[in-house]
């Protein structure tokens, strides 16, 4: 199973008043890793899963159906960009389990373990709408097991 990586960098704002990452701000921090990895982007170090279009006007939506995130260390501001690692662990027929991995930019520190329902939908009805030939092409080499959260 492959991994995708992405860098998201901090920003001040993100930090709280214990001094580390707000918990809110890491689905953020999710959001864009998501992003940068699925949804068009010209980069062609991402051009085998970016596949997604992100234009205005594009005919598919995606909806977080779940979210579960398990915190294992704060996050202090850094100047580096968190790493985050994502596979998926569940390809069915409008849904996939994307799971992250969140760690400090050496990768080194893991700081968070996720795993978020995505549901494929018509942007227009926003009914969900079948996972194309195309996508699950482009998706199964990063098919995996689904994170192990240490309280279910």
């Amino acid at each position: 199973m492959s991994r995708i990586t992405v860098d998201v960098p901090l920003r001040w704002s993100d930090i709280d008043a214990y001094s580390h990452v707000n918990n809110a701000e890491l689905l953020r921090i999710l959001e864009e890793a998501r992003i940068q990895a699925f949804w068009v982007s010209g980069d062609p170090q991402r051009a085998s899963t970016a596949i997604l279009e992100a234009t205005p006007g594009a005919g598919t939506a995606t909806l977080i159906a779940r979210l579960e995130i398990e915190y294992l260390a704060p996050i202090a501001y850094q100047r580096q960009p968190l790493r985050v690692q994502m596979w998926l662990s569940h390809l069915g027929g409008a849904s996939l389990d994307l799971c992250y991995e969140v760690y400090d930019h050496s990768e080194s520190e893991l700081y968070a373990r996720a795993l978020t329902t995505v549901v494929m939908a018509d942007a227009v009805t926003q009914k969900p709408r079948r996972i194309t030939p195309e996508e699950r092409r482009a998706w199964e080499p990063f098919l995996g097991e689904a994170p192990a959260f240490r309280r279910r």
